[in-house]
């Protein structure tokens, strides 16, 4: 799993799957899911190997399930048959409908050894973003948000239309990372109208998500950085969704109609506070800064399990998985 990281926000929406051959007891390859429509981590291992020969007397160790259909590349499966390779451990099952099983089967009929299940919990969490996809109908939702101490998000007035920053440059550059690694990112009006943020990837090498902005009159000006040329931007508006509804439903099932399996929200309180009342939510990534408000907006109300605490210098941050 761990070589299968590398693949964190550049093979979206494929899943970043991680792959090793090994040769009596050795690792002689290994590879990991290319950018979307390049080589899947089953290809990149066998295609590190100089002896092809060896493959037929190797066992490869997959995150997920091999494809079994044609879809940006030839079937993966395909390529362990042609290479003879006799044994394959395979993490998790693919619940794609278009494989579910078919490239198990298919290794199988063809006299390939396959064992199932091996590290399956482990490999189903780092598959957490696919496999939410295609069994919720939905992306993967993560919230984002920075409170000071004494639990405010902002403050009530600014002077200028930009940030107020709770927290320090090093926890702002992991949350740069963050974004890399989603497909999207969703805000409100009032976060672009008070804070004017780009919603870019600046303090760390990656890809910029895709910018989704909740815009439900259309009342936001184009010259707002959210609208520049550095990443596609998408308005949800009384065009697209009908507001009487259940707002983070409908903008979820949007987007899985449209391809994306992860989205950061980084909005203000109603924003967050509407995904954690509608019960869509996966993970909710809360930092606490060094300084008070006194007075201000309150931070959201959350119930979930702790999962992960740590200090960033000043800075605490929390994360916490839906119960």
């Amino acid at each position: 799993m761990q070589i299968a990281k590398n693949g964190l926000g550049i093979t979206r929406p494929n899943p970043m799957v991680g792959a090793v051959v090994v040769y009596n007891d050795e690792i002689i390859g290994e590879g990991f899911t290319s950018k979307y429509g390049g080589n899947h981590a089953e290809v990149n291992a066998i295609n590190s190997i100089k002896d092809k020969s060896l493959l037929s007397k190797s066992a490869l160790y997959v995150t997920l399930e091999p494809c079994s259909h044609f879809g940006k590349t030839p079937p993966c499966s395909d390529l362990i048959i042609k290479h003879k390779i006799p044994e394959l451990i395979i993490g998790c099952m693919d619940d794609n409908p278009e494989v579910a099983g078919k490239g198990i089967a298919k290794l199988k009929a063809s006299g390939c050894k396959v064992i199932v299940g091996v590290l399956e919990e482990e490999c189903k969490l780092h598959h957490k973003r696919f496999f939410t996809f295609h069994n919720k109908k939905r992306p993967y939702v993560i919230l984002k948000w920075a409170e000071t101490k004494d639990g405010f998000i902002a403050p009530i007035y600014k002077d200028e239309k930009k940030p107020v920053w709770i927290t320090n440059s090093y926890s702002r550059q992991l949350v740069h990372k963050w974004r890399s690694e989603e497909q999207a990112i969703l805000v409100g009006t009032n976060t672009v109208l008070e804070d004017n943020p780009s919603l870019t990837v600046r303090d760390w090498e990656g890809n910029n998500p895709t910018r989704v902005v909740i815009d439900r009159t259309s009342k936001l000006n184009l010259t707002l950085n959210v609208f520049n040329a550095q990443a596609e931007t998408f308005i949800v508006n009384e065009q697209n969704v009908d507001f009487i509804k259940p707002i983070a439903i409908q903008i979820t099932d949007l987007f899985y109609q449209n391809n994306i399996n992860s989205i950061i929200i980084e909005g203000g309180l109603k924003t967050l506070q509407t995904f954690i009342d509608e019960n869509l939510w996966d993970e909710a990534r809360v930092f606490t800064g060094d300084i008070e408000f006194k007075t201000g907006i309150k931070a959201p109300k959350l119930k979930g399990k702790l999962i992960y605490e740590s200090k960033i210098k000043n800075d605490l941050l929390r994360i916490y998985a839906k119960d």
